[in-house]
């Protein structure tokens, strides 16, 4: 029986962070996979991170995998793919199956990082070709090419609803609605506004009763829900859909905890393994890290994974206490900036927050449709104070950890401070030269560069761009409205692309000035080409 100091299940964002750690102390260190491939989730998000430079902010998911799998490759990790943990027995021995033949090995200590499932809705009709879960839709757009459907309902407006709408858009499907039983949009208002801008109608309070066709799905029926979730008779809608992605939710995949013995919690998010403060279970030297030990972000997850993995270090001898306590306490720290703000563990569900850390009033057209209004906006100085010359106008109305902008502009024009969910902030006498690094930066696409004093009729928005076909200068198109709307006829100024972006498009548009602080997104004919 072969033996490793540390044995990690799964080489996804928790995993591999793990691993790294223990590998670096010095420990032999060996990553069990399922899949063909590792990375797990981050391979499918095309979008970028939020929190700070620590926590890889403004950087997309699959760069974020590929940091991670040449540092694992450096620090000597072996990850064995394909390859199956059957369960985890006693004295830390795990079974593993492979694709001709099954092995078992024993551990010093063991760091479950498994993941989580998506949750499914049962509906008449859920079980037809075409009622899909968002993880599915991501692995068929990012990860082969393929478009999910061409008319899409998608229920559930948390942050996977929301990202996975975005990126369906960018695949040239049609989201035709967001659904959603909740009162308010469940994931960040960044996201919820850039799906809204291009027209996606949001309705809360609602529910699917059923998907239509008879091979396959030809159509959906919605309906609006009471406070008690029950459907409203009479309030049935019929939307023209081929598609139903559900993203409604994840549960942890916690068997092999279950199998081991361990204390595990039935909680509101499903079943999970008792942990100390670095993720080790009550079986000593037995570890969870990642989702399976709580639902959270990937950023937290990999956060998680590196706690995780210097308590294996500390445990096996590889850390002196003195080592440990500091760079774990600093992880630590770390996690905990994520989870701040009005998304923080202890407001979920909450439905009577009203305002900002800072006293600004919360947009409640954001919870209910998706994007702020303007005399909404008027409350957050930074998103719609106007002066002469080019400036940023930002449009984040919600406490979230995220401070890239803050880091972008080298000349000082924005301030975000040290608390990380603070609303971001204009620095008066501070000379911004719009050179556009904040648009890309922003990882919620809430930030705007506005010059009224382009010419004598027009002003100029610059705004973050992540559709194909790229817009060309001087072709005209139609600006759009918070809400999607058509507002005004649009002509492209420029387009600028660079390394430093990302793969984030600069797009500067001309429109009538009395425009300026409304015109949010541009289009082709009217809508997303």
């Amino acid at each position: 029986m072969k033996r490793y100091e540390l044995i990690v299940i799964d080489a996804g964002p928790a995993g591999l962070s793990a691993a790294i750690e223990g590998a670096k102390a010095g420990m032999r260190v060996a990553v069990f996979d399922e899949n063909a491939r590792p990375g797990g989730q981050l391979f499918k998000q095309i979008h970028k991170f939020f929190g700070s430079k620590e926590h890889k902010a403004k950087i997309r998911g699959f760069r974020i995998g590929e940091m991670l799998l040449q540092e694992a490759e450096e620090a000597g990790v072996n990850v064995q793919l394909n390859a199956t943990v059957l369960g985890i027995f006693p004295e830390k021995r795990i079974t593993v199956r492979f694709a001709d033949h099954v092995e078992q090995f024993s551990g010093d200590n063991i760091i479950v990082a498994t993941g989580a499932a998506e949750n499914m809705v049962l509906f008449d009709g859920w079980t037809k070709p075409g009622v899909i879960g968002a993880g599915a839709a991501q692995t068929l757009m990012n990860l082969h090419g393929v478009q999910p459907g061409q008319n899409i309902l998608m229920v559930g407006s948390g942050n996977v609803g929301l990202v996975v709408s975005y990126q369906l858009l960018q695949a040239g499907c049609k989201v035709a609605a967001l659904i959603d039983a909740a009162p308010r949009v469940g994931g960040y208002g960044v996201h919820a506004a850039k799906v809204a801008r291009y027209g996606v109608p949001f309705y809360m309070r609602h529910t699917i009763l059923r998907a239509e066709g008879k091979d396959q799905v030809e159509g959906a029926v919605i309906a609006e829900v009471d406070d008690k979730f029950q459907p409203i008779p009479g309030t049935e809608k019929h939307l023209d859909v081929d598609t139903i992605c559900l993203a409604v939710g994840l549960s942890p995949m916690s068997q092999v905890l279950r199998m081991s013995g361990c204390e595990i919690d039935d909680t509101p998010g499903g079943l999970v393994p008792k942990t100390d403060a670095y993720g080790e279970t009550t079986i000593p030297g037995l570890f969870a890290a990642g989702d399976v030990a709580g639902i959270e972000e990937a950023s937290s997850a990999m956060i998680g994974g590196r706690i995780a993995g210097l308590a294996a270090a500390h445990r096996a001898g590889y850390l002196d206490d003195a080592a440990f306590q500091t760079q774990a306490e600093a992880a630590r720290a770390s996690l905990t900036q994520l989870r701040q703000g009005m998304f923080a563990k202890e407001n979920r569900g909450r439905t009577d927050l009203t305002e900002t850390e800072e006293g600004y009033e919360l947009s409640q057209n954001l919870l209910a449709k998706g994007y702020v209004t303007e005399e909404e906006l008027q409350a957050f100085p930074a998103a719609s104070e106007k002066r002469g010359g080019v400036h940023p106008v930002i449009e984040c109305t919600q406490n979230i950890p995220c401070n890239p902008c803050q880091d972008a502009c080298k000349f000082g024009c924005i301030m975000v401070g040290r608390q990380i969910t603070s609303i971001p902030q204009i620095e008066h006498g501070k000379r911004c030269t719009g050179c556009g690094m904040c648009v890309a930066s922003c990882s919620g696409q809430a930030i705007f560069l506005v010059d009224d004093d382009y010419d004598e009729t027009r002003a100029a928005i610059t705004m973050a761009y992540e559709f194909l076909p790229y817009p060309e200068k001087g072709q005209k198109g139609t600006a759009l409205s918070r809400a999607g709307r058509p507002l005004c006829e649009a002509e492209v100024l420029s387009l600028r692309k660079s390394a430093a972006t990302d793969g984030t498009a600069l797009l500067t548009i001309a429109v009538p000035k009395e425009f300026s602080m409304q015109a949010r997104a541009f289009a082709f004919d009217g809508g997303v080409d």
